[in-house]
């Protein structure tokens, strides 16, 4: 027996679903360069370097506002960090607000006259209350 297979591996294994990741990124990549053959080895280690790093970074906290507009619902997430102060209930349910749309982006005004910038990820069919 030879030390290199008694010494532990300073890498953990990926799980699985790491590994499905990093085959994805891997054939993302390898699409992305041109479908160039022979680059596997490479292509391989960029997709594993990119998801364990994204992998232990903490996960971000995302909110969202929901907004209702002619019988459309449209749900807006948001950074906390940059929102200038905005908390989860500071409009009324009922409330009628201004609402602007640029995009992907959806932009409420809010009482203090700023407006609370959001990605939209989601647009469906308002429900009755």
């Amino acid at each position: 027996m030879t030390a290199a297979r008694n010494t532990p591996n300073p890498w953990p294994a990926p799980t699985v679903d790491q590994h499905e990741a990093i085959r994805h990124r891997a054939e993302e990549i390898y699409i992305r360069n041109g479908k160039v053959r022979g680059h596997d080895l490479e292509n391989w280690a960029q997709a594993e370097q990119e998801i364990l790093r994204e992998s232990s970074q903490p996960p971000t906290r995302k909110t969202a506002i929901v907004i209702r507009v002619n019988g459309a619902e449209y749900i807006g997430e948001y950074n906390p960090e940059s929102s200038d102060g905005y908390v989860p209930g500071e409009f009324h349910p009922s409330t009628s607000m201004p609402v602007r749309f640029d995009g992907d982006k959806m932009f409420v005004k809010r009482p203090n006259g700023q407006e609370l910038e959001t990605i939209i990820v989601r647009i469906g069919t308002a429900k009755s209350s």
